[in-house]
């Protein structure tokens, strides 16, 4: 057996609300999952992973890039399996002992078990962890963001109906999730705003990343150079937002700010790369303030490598971030030695912890947000030092070391 066999755990099994779908050649995935794949399969000899079938007549967004797993490079080692899309109450309870029948044979076969956890109806890896409970099976349970903050956040934009429910049915799921990571040997948690949301709960809690940015994409000393050359002769300011035009981003907010700042004289060329449900509103805000010639909206891409090379280009990346989540994009950002500027959170606080490569500001506060662009165009200097500084705080997240650190605690505790 190789070196690298040997360091491999046996067979781990994930149980995720991320979407697959059918394609012509079977089953697909998106990009950013199948990077992730591709990761678990260098920390384990197989990997079995269940996610949701979303229903075509959901097949909406424009942001997604589906992969063949057929295609993988890793697909030997793979087994993948599809879940039904259950979030209705009653499709949830017929689909309830099928589902719990076949997350009992997989977790009978694994070796190691990781449930990502995210709602209630429909959340088949928390029915996962009550299997794997039953079993008497130590598991680790897996949180992207802080679920109850974001649905609490956005009960306003939807309608009546669900609103209601969320209502009613939100304090039982704090209370079932926190259940189901009391009894879980190991908590992980993406970011400082979701480890603090829920470590007390955990006796083994830990904060991780989910990244796919390569050390290759490091921005250069010789870019890094020249991009604080360019910010100390005065150019204009380039301002940058990748991700999706939806409320929990903040894209009124986001072009309030940029306005703001137009307003008061600063020189600027401000772009969101992204689509989504807001995007029409986001237009027509533009237009009533009459920004076209600042602000662009190129729509989704996606091509990562010019999306890095944007990032690489541009002075500031502004978010207006509203819900306790943790957006893989200022990463990207900091590792591209874009400095991040926006609504404060734990999360963001910890990303630039360590050199100082982002400022934050008041959640909600657009006004607030816009003098600080304000004044890092009057202080050239400053802005040159934060160059430095995000480039410093991305040097430490790429996806080699961070997959292999999770898939070491797994192997560990679950």
């Amino acid at each position: 057996m190789s070196e690298r066999a040997d360091q491999r755990g046996g067979r781990v099994l994930f149980v995720t609300a991320v979407r697959l779908r059918r394609g012509p050649r079977g089953l697909q995935l998106d990009d950013q999952t199948c990077a992730g794949l591709s990761q678990w399969a260098k920390s384990f000899e197989h990997v079995t992973y269940m996610g949701i079938e979303q229903p075509t007549d959901l097949e909406d967004d424009t942001t997604v890039t589906w992969i063949d797993i057929a295609d993988l490079d890793c697909r030997d080692q793979l087994t993948v399996v599809a879940l039904p899309f259950a979030y209705k109450i009653g499709r949830f309870f017929k689909d309830y002992t099928s589902t719990r029948q076949a997350l009992a044979e997989e977790i009978a076969k694994a070796d190691h078990l990781c449930f990502t956890l995210g709602y209630l109806f429909g959340d088949w890896a928390a029915v996962a962890a009550l299997e794997a409970i039953k079993q008497n099976r130590d598991y680790a349970v897996w949180f992207d963001r802080v679920e109850h903050d974001v649905i609490r956040r956005t009960l306003p934009a939807i309608p009546l109906k669900r609103r209601i429910k969320e209502v009613v049915t939100l304090p039982v799921m704090v209370r079932y999730h926190e259940y189901l990571i009391r009894h879980s040997k190991l908590g992980l948690f993406q970011g400082q705003d979701t480890l603090r949301a829920y470590a007390a709960h955990s006796d083994n809690p830990h904060c991780v990343y989910d990244v796919h940015t390569q050390s290759s994409d490091l921005i250069s000393a010789a870019a890094q150079e020249e991009k604080t050359k360019r910010a100390q002769l005065g150019a204009p300011l380039k301002i940058l937002y990748v991700g999706r035009v939806s409320e929990m981003k903040g894209p009124l907010d986001w072009v309030e700010a940029i306005s703001n700042a137009v307003q008061a004289g600063v020189p600027l060329q401000a772009k969101w790369i992204g689509d989504g449900p807001l995007l029409t509103d986001m237009k027509q805000r533009i237009s009533t303030l009459k920004l076209e010639t600042q602000i662009e909206l190129p729509g989704f891409s996606s091509d990562r490598k010019a999306i890095l090379t944007e990032m690489r280009d541009a002075d500031l990346f502004v978010y207006c971030h509203k819900t306790q989540e943790s957006p893989r994009c200022l990463i990207e950002a900091l590792v591209s030695g874009c400095p991040i500027v926006g609504y404060q959170s734990s999360y963001s606080d910890d990303l630039v912890s360590q050199n100082g490569g982002g400022i934050g500001t008041p959640l909600n506060d657009p006004a607030a947000l816009s003098v600080e662009l304000q004044n890092l165009n009057h202080d050239r200097g400053r802005l040159a030092q934060l160059v430095k500084a995000a480039a410093a705080d991305g040097s430490r997240f790429d996806e080699q070391t961070l997959y292999a650190h999770r898939a070491g605690l797994i192997r560990e505790y679950a």
